[in-house]
């Protein structure tokens, strides 16, 4: 919610590849954990006050995300104190890692070499980008979350571990399902303080019926393959293809998800605001682009996942995913309401597709 409210307040290319950054980053302190929370009881002992710890350094990276690009105009630098929290997480999380398998070499190996390539590297270049406003802020981030990741994906699997296969993809699946709630949310918010009319009620609908299609997608074409090809795998092949699949390749699809929420926002918006938009005129900018693109990156995140879990082909997720992406020049000379609404029948008609073209769905 907050990083579509930091893209709602100005969207323009700038912000939307810094709210991408910013997402990028808070994707990666909850994965830390989730992984952690795996392998240990968070309930017990000093790992509990290092999740209270924790909790409250994400409460204040929250709290700053509005502010994230505002350069200090707040009264405090947010920049630079959503820096030091999110260092402060990553530290927090090797150090938690490192206290409760006192005698895993292999693991403490593998511990120092993510501090000294994926901590402290991109900790340097977030403060340095903290003291710039604009495009030269985030391209430093930017750096930092390639930095970040790609020293992740070197790193390999070796010495992490995953012990219930279930519980982490339960995790993540709820992810996916706040994400979707959270779109939901949006249209409420949108049409806040205005008169119900028919446009606004037919947009709501439409709206959700393109979280409902993502959602029967996810939970049941992808996620449950998913789930069981994980449990399949053993060791560092196990390891791995959590970190593709999850830590990675669920990015996209909250991602699509915050990118579609601030294209229906901005039209619901727009509709409901009778005084000063005609019913007809169409989204223009980043919301006409994120409008039907953020559907296209869920369905080609979706189409990678099945890939990389060896699936069937996802002819008709891929396909879809291009359309969808390729269609934001469109949107802008659509009224946006028939905009909507077609985004909902091919969304949907995507998924049936894809369904066919799987087979039957689990029970």
């Amino acid at each position: 919610m907050q990083v579509t409210a930091l893209l709602a307040e100005d969207p323009t290319p700038m912000r939307l590849l810094g709210a991408g950054v910013v997402l990028a980053l808070l994707w990666w302190c909850w994965c830390c954990f989730a992984w952690l929370g795996n392998v240990v009881r968070a309930d017990t002992g000093p790992l509990l006050g290092v999740l209270l710890t924790a909790m409250a350094a994400v409460l204040v990276v929250s709290l700053t995300v509005p502010e994230v690009f505002a350069g200090g105009e707040g009264g405090i630098n947010a920049p630079l104190v959503f820096v030091l929290c999110y260092g402060a997480l990553r530290v927090l999380h090797l150090v938690a890692y490192w206290v409760t398998h006192p005698g895993d070499d292999r693991l403490h190996a593998t511990i120092r070499a993510t501090a000294l390539t994926s901590v402290a590297p991109p900790f340097v270049l977030l403060v340095i980008g903290s003291f710039f406003t604009g495009w030269t802020q985030i391209l430093i981030w930017l750096a930092a979350v390639l930095v970040d990741y790609g020293a992740i994906y070197a790193t390999g699997g070796s010495g992490w571990r995953l012990a219930a296969p279930g519980h982490f993809a339960e995790r993540h699946g709820l992810i996916v399902i706040i994400a979707l709630g959270e779109s939901i949310v949006a249209i409420g918010v949108a049409v806040r303080g205005y008169s119900p009319t028919y446009g606004v009620l037919a947009g709501s609908v439409a709206g959700l019926l393109v979280s409902a299609a993502l959602w029967r997608l996810y939970f049941r074409r992808v996620g449950e393959p998913a789930e069981e090809r994980l449990a399949a795998a053993e060791g560092d092949a196990r390891t791995r293809l959590a970190r593709d699949v999850y830590t990675f390749l669920h990015l996209p699809l909250v991602g699509g998800v915050v990118l579609t929420a601030l294209g229906v926002k901005q039209l619901l918006h727009q509709v409901a605001d009778t005084g000063h938009y005609d019913l007809a005129e169409p989204l223009h900018g980043v919301g006409a682009w994120a409008l039907a693109g953020g559907v296209g990156l869920f369905l080609l995140g979706a189409a990678a996942i099945r890939s990389r879990t060896g699936g069937r082909p996802p002819a008709a997720l891929a396909a879809g995913g291009v359309v969808c992406l390729a269609a934001g020049p469109a949107v802008e000379h659509v009224p946006g309401l028939a905009a909507l609404g077609a985004l909902a029948v091919v969304t949907a008609a995507v998924v049936g597709l894809y369904g066919r073209e799987a087979g039957p769905a689990r029970a």
